[in-house]
């Protein structure tokens, strides 16, 4: 990876990772940003849907089943413009879960960049079996 790609992947992921601080779930904070042609398409955070009172959890402390994750807003939000995931390179604080790895494959997003992993690879390894770029950046320091 070359040093300029490297230092636009971190801050995209410093941008993702801010955006998710926006989150009401208490859990996990997770931000997503979509650029496509070096411009940010899109953006989202996990959470409820519109119209949804902002309570990610339940009484037990478990995420309710109707969160969307951060991934899932951002591609959402793209649907519902005039712009294109084709092509674009997805930034993301959590790796994919398995559902939104389908998601983001339909999409047209042909490379993610992850700063953490999460509990389940499957997601990651259908992505990679579907011929998206996957990278990992542990790392957000300049």
């Amino acid at each position: 990876m070359s040093a300029k790609k490297s230092k636009y992947d971190k801050a995209y992921l410093r941008i993702a990772k801010e955006w998710g601080q926006l989150s009401y779930c208490q859990r996990k904070k997770v931000g997503a940003i979509i650029v496509r042609d070096k411009m940010i398409i899109s953006d989202g955070y996990n959470g409820t849907p519109s119209g949804f009172e902002n309570c990610c959890e339940d009484e037990d402390n478990n995420t309710k089943w109707y969160v969307l994750h951060a991934e899932a807003n951002a591609i959402s939000k793209v649907a519902r413009s005039t712009q294109s995931c084709e092509g674009a390179t997805l930034y993301i604080t959590l790796s994919p879960c398995k559902d939104c790895s389908k998601l983001i494959h339909q999409s047209g997003i042909k490379r993610v960049v992850y700063h953490q992993e999460y509990k389940d690879c499957s997601g990651l390894d259908f992505l990679r079996k579907a011929g998206v770029e996957v990278d990992l950046i542990e790392d957000l320091a300049q």
